[in-house]
């Protein structure tokens, strides 16, 4: 069996992102995540580089991963061309893949991701479409949004629209076979795949996998 550092140095986005690393911490300077939590992509550059088995396992097992924004800001500045953003994507695959995201909150975060964002896509092609967004997943949109939610199809017959109907403009019903060729992009790239083990270790974890991403985790 092949082990973490074996199979994160098999993702092309570990190489791409990792190139002469030298430890400055530029990116931590710039990173918006760093100044607001203590995810530290310099740290996370160091970890990788020493290829220790028992760290690494332990990074994608935890919560610091997860905290990245993935704004690329670290490309912009990285003295040597490196992109700390790319390498914390492949850690997230390699936890993913190895079931090791399970055992920290915001990795079990991943199954409301995969059934919110992921699902959304293959459905309608949008990441986000209004009538998923339902107050009781989303409290936080306040009582404007959830009067919207209640009387939206009210609302939409007040003016000319495109939701939910298929022509121009934004969220507009997709043909059929462009979803299609959606599903079959994410069957070739692995990512159907991937979500199929996200739903089966959760499953296997509970008897309700939702309780694994209660409110709590979610902040």
């Amino acid at each position: 069996m092949m082990s973490l550092i074996e199979r994160l140095k098999e993702d092309v986005r570990y190489h791409e992102g990792l190139k002469s690393c030298i430890n400055c911490g530029i990116c931590t300077s710039i990173c918006p995540a760093a100044s607001c939590s203590e995810y530290d992509p310099r740290r996370m550059m160091d970890l990788v580089q020493k290829a220790n088995e028992q760290q690494l396992q332990e990074v994608l097992s935890g919560e610091e991963i997860w905290m990245c924004g993935e704004c690329m800001s670290c490309k912009t500045r990285c003295p040597r061309q490196n992109v700390p953003g790319l390498v914390i994507m492949a850690l997230r695959s390699l936890s993913q893949d190895s079931g090791l995201f399970m055992r920290s909150h915001r990795g079990r975060q991943q199954l409301v991701i995969k059934r919110t964002v992921g699902d959304n896509i293959l459905k309608f092609g949008y990441c986000i479409y209004p009538k998923e967004v339902s107050p009781d997943l989303h409290p936080e949109h306040g009582k404007i949004w959830e009067w919207w939610f209640k009387h939206s199809e009210e609302v939409y017959t007040l003016f000319d629209h495109e939701y939910l109907k298929a022509g121009p403009g934004i969220f507009k019903l997709l043909p059929e076979e462009t979803i299609d060729e959606l599903k079959a992009i994410f069957r070739i790239t692995g990512a159907t795949s991937r979500f199929d083990l996200i739903e089966k270790l959760m499953e296997s974890s509970s008897g309700n996998p939702m309780s694994n991403c209660s409110d709590n985790e979610m902040s």
